[in-house]
């Protein structure tokens, strides 16, 4: 088995993007710098931010940042961050805890990795960068045994939140987590009050978590901070779709 920092070093370049998890302080940076102009700049997220232009919290030291760079460009153009189990012991928590009740994934936690603030820049959003994010993605699960991945996958809720409570009572009968799996929002979204039964769009990285066998945990949170509501997701490696898995580990 590879450790991270041999893994680190392994870059792949592909037309002229390479993809990997982030090597230096100004790598992570210019990650932070990506996750600030998508989350506040272009979907008006509240951040707290020290640096201004930076996206970086409280779990950031401890976490993997899985980065794509335009080489020609010489830019961040994709991230993803990975928090392994041993680092979640180290900070107390996963992110997701702050957001959900997680209580009935307690014995998974040891083989659990969680994934979160992906994003990608507006300019490159047509399908081989996350690509590139989840086929590294699917080797670092693999490489390090890794058995589950959770993560929430937030859904914009410009529209008061109609949408994401259309997608989460229509996605439910298909995708629901048997009950031992179920986690609960500490601050649900009312979404029995927002359904008004027109076809949800689905954003295109949970139509992906889903087609790769991601089952949905529960009610969605609502997080004010991002005017988000964030769905608990949990993909046990077993279940990941095979075509899903070959495609990814051939990129």
């Amino acid at each position: 088995m590879l450790h991270a920092q041999e893994w680190r070093s392994v870059r792949h370049h592909h037309q002229h993007y390479s993809v990997g998890l982030a090597q230096t302080a100004e790598e992570i940076e210019s990650a932070q710098r990506l996750r600030h102009k998508v989350f506040a700049e272009e979907m008006g997220a509240k951040l707290q931010t020290r640096t201004p232009g930076v996206d970086a919290d409280f779990y950031d030291p401890y976490c993997e940042h899985l980065v794509v760079r335009d080489e020609e460009a010489g830019k961040v153009v994709g991230t993803y961050r990975i928090l392994t189990p041993d680092a979640a012991k180290k900070v107390g928590s996963y992110y997701s805890d702050n957001e959900f009740d997680l209580t009935r994934l307690d014995h998974l936690r040891s083989s659990t990795v969680e994934i979160g603030r992906s994003c990608i820049h507006a300019d490159y959003r047509s399908g081989a960068v996350i690509a590139l994010l989840w086929g590294k993605l699917a080797e670092f699960m693999l490489r390090g045994e890794y058995r589950y991945l959770i993560g929430c996958a937030s859904v914009g809720m410009a529209d008061g939140g109609h949408n994401a409570a259309n997608l989460f009572v229509q996605q439910l009968d298909a995708h629901l987590a048997p009950l031992e799996y179920r986690v609960f929002p500490r601050h649900p979204l009312p979404f029995e009050r927002l359904v008004n039964g027109q076809i949800a769009e689905v954003p295109p990285l949970l139509k992906g978590y889903l087609r790769a066998g991601a089952w949905i945990c529960g009610e969605p949170a609502w997080d004010p901070d991002f005017n988000t509501a964030d769905l608990p997701l949990l993909l046990p490696m077993e279940r990941l779709n095979p075509r899903y898995a070959r495609h990814f580990l051939k990129a």
